[in-house]
């Protein structure tokens, strides 16, 4: 009886991430075509402002893009003064790649946007479940994490 109890929140919860993340995409596109950049150029900015300046190949790894398409959406993001190109000052052979101001300032104003929206459908849960579901949702992001950077 104590199995099937588990399997069923194992479901349940599988379920619902997998709902509240396609709304969260969706409602992430809408925001974004107000800002003129792609869902993967921002995958690439939100990289680069969490983890900070990083080779192609290390940005094509993390987004699991081919080398060609990570160097197709560098340049494309270049073009568009998101990002620029730098010469490593360790390694004059390495080029890493630096969000720029106005990468910058796309992301962080994208991300309040976000923020925004996220805190006008919390309004409807009270603190106590708000924080549950913070401390919940950490330790499953923290056990993935940790299964994610095994394989980088």
């Amino acid at each position: 009886m104590e199995d099937k109890r588990y399997s069923q929140y194992v479901e349940d919860i599988e379920n619902l991430i997998r709902k509240v993340s396609f709304v969260i995409k969706c409602r992430g596109r809408d925001i974004l075509s107000n800002f003129d950049i792609t869902p993967p150029q921002f995958n690439a900015l939100l990289l680069l402002y969490e983890y900070g300046d990083m080779t192609i190949g290390e940005l094509g790894n993390r987004m699991y893009l081919a080398s060609s398409t990570a160097t197709d959406l560098i340049d494309r993001m270049e073009r568009n003064g998101l990002v620029e190109r730098v010469r490593d000052e360790k390694d004059r052979r390495v080029v890493r790649l630096h969000m720029t101001e106005k990468g910058q300032q796309m992301i962080l104003e994208v991300l309040e946007s976000r923020k925004r929206y996220l805190d006008r459908l919390l309004t409807h849960v009270n603190i106590e479940d708000q924080e549950k579901l913070v401390n919940s949702l950490s330790k499953i992001y923290d056990l993935m994490k940790d299964e994610y950077t095994h394989k980088l």
